[in-house]
């Protein structure tokens, strides 16, 4: 049975099902319009790459390292004691023969009092024995004394004589003792470091003061185990201090050390800077550019290295996509490494972005992809008129037609 809809007076009547068909056919079409097909994409990844080319002709090692002094003393007494004054502070500048430091030295000066009094003593033992010496000679001439009478007195004598020589040796010990309470500066230089203060008991050969030799410095820096030949070649080395950064001083490496520090394991190296101005001063951090010729090889940065379980390995661009080429690294500079094989000149290696890549998968050169879109035309950025898609159907006309559908689908 068909039921008929009736709203105002000079509508059609149509069945209701009708309408909810007609009503369905336009929903399908209007998605069907709208709706596109999603094209499926290659997987194509942006990357930095360079190309590889010979290494340069010399090679450059920066090693950070600190103005010393080439001469440096830790200078104490001679003789222990109770420090009584101190005449200097660190950063004195001192002269030869300055005094620094003095002792109580009561007991010294006892001391060779006493060594005085001995001097004195064995003088007139040795006069003595001399005179009694020269009154037996004169009666063993005269037959008044036997011969050895006469041995015995020329014992006595060469004893006397012997004490007194040890009694004046004692005197000048003690003399010696009593002028080393007094610590004197042994070289011109500036003071870096006080060990001990007034009122301390020092033993003899304790450091008390430290001096620095003016006149001579030089850079001690730490070098890796690996560069060591290849700074021991340097032909060329520049200091800099952070201070006067834009100043460079010619140095030349004057000693590196035979064994490797125990606890950094590096060579310790120091560079001698005889040109060095007034205002290069101790302890100042500076750079020491070596200068020496370089290895055979192909320079990447860093980033540019795969590591994974077998090797190490680079990312080479062949036709469009990457493929993973092992190589011997020689060594490190800054931020570069030393290919010694595995690559050609001219080949192109990813520099960044090699942790996301795969064997064989397809990328593009950052460079290469950002000069291509400079230079299209403006006009080819445009899509093209056949693919320009028609206007949407406006809102009235989209009524009239659902309702123009179910008149027509009645009449048939």
């Amino acid at each position: 049975m068909t039921q008929r809809v009736f709203s105002r007076p000079g509508w059609l009547a149509v069945p209701r099902a009708s309408v909810t068909l007609a009503a369905a056919l336009v929903a399908t079409l209007a998605v069907s319009a709208c709706s596109k097909k999603v094209e499926k994409t290659e997987d194509i990844r942006p990357v930095r790459a360079i190309t590889v080319a010979p290494a340069g002709t010399t090679a450059v090692v920066e090693l950070s390292g600190e103005v010393v002094p080439r001469y440096e003393s830790r200078i104490g007494f001679r003789v222990g004691g109770k420090i009584v004054a101190r005449k200097v502070d660190v950063g004195s500048v001192v002269k030869r023969g300055q005094l620094l430091m003095q002792l109580d030295a009561t007991d010294l000066q006892l001391g060779q009092a006493q060594a005085k009094a001995a001097v004195a003593a064995a003088d007139s033992n040795l006069s003595l024995a001399k005179a009694e010496l020269e009154r037996y000679r004169e009666l063993r001439q005269k037959n008044f004394v036997s011969q050895a009478v006469l041995d015995a007195k020329e014992a006595a004598y060469k004893s006397a004589l012997a004490g007194h020589e040890q009694a004046s040796a004692g005197l000048k010990v003690q003399t010696n003792q009593s002028s080393y309470a007094s610590l004197f500066a042994d070289a011109d230089g500036v003071v870096t470091g006080i060990d001990a203060e007034v009122g301390q008991v020092v033993s003899s050969g304790t450091p008390v003061v430290r001096i620095a030799r003016t006149g001579e410095t030089e850079v001690r820096v730490s070098i890796p185990e690996d560069q060591v030949e290849l700074l021991r070649k340097a032909v060329d080395v520049k200091v800099r201090t952070w201070a006067h950064p834009g100043e460079a001083i010619t140095g030349h490496v004057r000693e590196i050390a035979p064994v490797a520090d125990p606890a950094t394991r590096t060579f310790t190296a120091k560079v001698a800077i005889p040109k060095a101005g007034n205002d290069i001063r101790l302890g100042m951090t500076a750079t020491v550019a070596f200068a020496s010729a370089a290895m055979p090889g192909i320079r990447l940065p860093l980033t540019a290295l795969f590591h994974n379980k077998e090797a190490t390995s680079v990312w080479v661009i062949d036709k469009g996509a990457v493929r993973l080429v092992p190589v011997q690294v020689a060594g490190a500079s800054g931020n570069e490494v030393l290919i010694a094989s595995g690559l050609d000149h001219g080949q192109a290696v990813v520099t960044a972005g090699v942790n996301m890549l795969r064997e064989g998968q397809k990328v593009t050169v950052l460079g290469q992809e950002l000069a291509a879109i400079k230079a299209a035309p403006a006009a080819e950025a445009q899509p093209p008129a056949a693919a320009q898609v028609a206007p949407a159907m406006p809102a009235e006309s989209a009524a009239s037609a659902a309702s123009t559908a179910p008149a027509q689908a009645a009449k048939q």
